[in-house]
C-alpha cells in the first residue's frame, strides 16, 4: 500500500518472500547453501523496511491488514 514506490517496495518483499519459502521448499529435498534463506529473508525485511520509509517520506499512509 502507500504511493507508488512502497507499494513497489512492498510487491518486491512478497515476490522475495515467494522465493524464500520456495528455496525452503527445495532444502527439503536437495542439498543448498543455507546462507541463502538467511539473505533472502533479510532481503525482504530490508524491502519492508524501504517500503515504510518511502511512504513515510510521501506522507502516504499505510493501512493495517485486517484479518
Amino acid at each position: 500500500g502507500g504511493g507508488e514506490v512502497g507499494a513497489r517496495l512492498h510487491h518486491a518483499r512478497t515476490v522475495t518472500r515467494r522465493a524464500e519459502r520456495r528455496t525452503v521448499e527445495l532444502a527439503r529435498s536437495e542439498p543448498i547453501n543455507e546462507t541463502v534463506v538467511t539473505y533472502l529473508n533479510r532481503l525482504s525485511d530490508l524491502l519492508f523496511t524501504l517500503g515504510r520509509v518511502a511512504n513515510a517520506r510521501d506522507g502516504e499512509p499505510e493501512e493495517s491488514p485486517s484479518y
